[in-house]
């Protein structure tokens, strides 16, 4: 199966389910408010449940992209030659490098909320972070990105 060498964007959004809880917490605010009145329940109804859900939001606004010579993850820009070998983690070993076998060192972009995860060496001597460990939903294709993006840097 040949994967598509094009860029490629991932957007790590939040879960369905925290739409509904971003709902519950304006439900939650409308009851504090209820003693107040019908108005300031609406408004706390109104009120809670945007400022959940723009929590929400944001959470899952960050990144991954792998554009021309560079893999851009939330803040961080590491150009593909800095980067080495891959390991695509399963939910197990995952779960493994984000607990007891991290590196306090590495960059850490993760969400709980996604089981898998892509982690990759860092080769650059100047730069301290071992490794970087990126939570995907795909990271097979994050990976064949990164390696056609370094072939295509190499060219």
């Amino acid at each position: 199966m040949q994967l598509s060498a094009g860029p490629y964007e991932e957007r790590l959004t939040a879960p369905r389910s925290w739409w509904l809880i971003s709902f519950l917490v304006g439900v939650s605010f409308a009851l504090i408010l209820l003693p107040f009145g019908t108005l300031p329940m609406l408004g706390g109804l109104v009120g809670g449940t945007a400022a959940a859900a723009v929590v929400a939001s944001s959470y899952g606004a960050v990144r991954i992209r792998v554009v021309g010579d560079h893999l851009i993850a939330g803040e961080a820009k590491v150009p593909v030659s800095a980067l080495g070998a891959w390991e695509v983690l399963d939910a197990e070993e995952a779960r493994a490098w984000r607990t007891y076998k991290a590196d306090t060192r590495a960059f850490l972009l993760l969400r709980a909320y996604i089981p898998t995860a892509l982690r990759v060496q860092v080769t650059d001597p100047q730069d301290p972070t071992p490794y970087l460990y990126l939570s995907s939903r795909e990271p097979e294709r994050l990976a064949a990105a990164i390696d056609a993006a370094r072939g295509a840097a190499a060219v």
